[in-house]
């Protein structure tokens, strides 16, 4: 486990990167291959139909990347602090949260589904 109260090394820096850097380099790998096999089996034009629909699916993505790191951020100084009661309030109400917006988007995003695309 690294304490981030210890003194900070470039091989700290390196262990604390490694797992975003190499979570990176997967998804722009799956996003290739991906490609490679929409273009050659499905065809061109729906090649560009999963390129023209990618930014709507990044930005669902987005809010839910963003919720997730500012409420881990949220509860694990709650946690830090020692309030592990309060902590728990906040993961739960992100929780709900999470659910209800993602049935609102859902929702939007079926009713809105040809304007989007």
């Amino acid at each position: 486990m690294i304490q981030l109260l210890e003194h900070f090394t470039y091989k700290k820096l390196i262990r604390f990167t490694i797992p975003t850097v190499a979570m990176m380099i997967f998804t722009s790998v799956y996003g290739v291959v991906d490609g490679l096999f929409v273009s050659n089996v499905a065809g061109s034009e729906s090649f560009a139909g999963v390129n023209l629909i990618m930014p709507a699916l990044m930005m669902l993505g987005s809010v839910g990347f963003m919720i997730g790191t500012g409420g881990s951020a949220l509860v694990s100084k709650t946690i830090g602090e020692g309030n592990k009661k309060l902590a728990n309030r906040y993961f739960s109400m992100l929780i709900y949260f999470l659910v209800i917006a993602s049935i609102v988007l859902a929702a939007i995003g079926i009713l809105f589904i040809r304007q989007i695309s």
